[in-house]
């Protein structure tokens, strides 16, 4: 199958890759995700996203779209909910873009995550897939979390420390005492 596999970073999105392309698929991957805080991390994943692209031989397509202002506006009222607004948007748009391109399917690095949802992914992903005519290849990369870990080290990729978001952010680095 040809499939779009949404890259939510580079060291992600090693371990899918390389799996599906050890099944015989064809991929490219595509780059967009506007809930990441602040610029500069967008940036840095970004750059190790084309990065990790260039060292895998990866067609990548990059919508570098940065909306802090719109994530915010559809989580700011509850931020407990974030994580299944930027499960939706990403997959839409990757469902779109799939779509209208010819793919035969499309899928995404997030499954890779031991921290993601899967279910929750998988349910997006099928939902999104009926509305565009295009079918979400679910696969459960979590299997290889570790090769994931020492591919991206070994490629010397940059590895970030928090999901993406600036609620992530902040679950990250500030002391559970002081979280409201």
């Amino acid at each position: 199958m040809k499939i779009l596999l949404h890259i939510c970073c580079g060291p992600c999105a090693l371990y899918p890759l390389r799996t599906l392309r050890n099944t015989g698929h064809a991929v490219t991957g595509f780059f967009y995700n506007p809930n990441i805080h602040p610029y500069q991390e967008y940036a840095r994943r970004l750059a190790a996203a084309r990065e990790m692209a260039e060292l895998e031989a990866l067609p990548l397509i990059v919508r570098d779209d940065y909306d802090l202002e719109g994530f915010l506006a559809n989580v700011a009222a509850a931020p407990q909910r974030r994580c299944g607004y930027c499960y939706a948007s990403r997959l839409r748009a990757t469902a779109l873009l799939a779509a209208g391109q010819g793919y035969d399917a499309f899928s995404a690095s997030l499954l890779y995550s031991r921290y993601q949802r899967h279910d929750e992914i998988r349910e997006l992903g099928e939902q999104l897939g009926r509305e565009h005519g295009v079918v979400f290849h679910y696969e459960d990369f979590r299997r290889g979390w570790q090769e994931g870990i020492r591919l991206s080290k070994e490629l010397g990729l940059y590895r970030q420390q928090y999901c993406g978001c600036i609620y992530s952010e902040k679950e990250r680095y500030m002391p559970r005492e002081l979280r409201k």
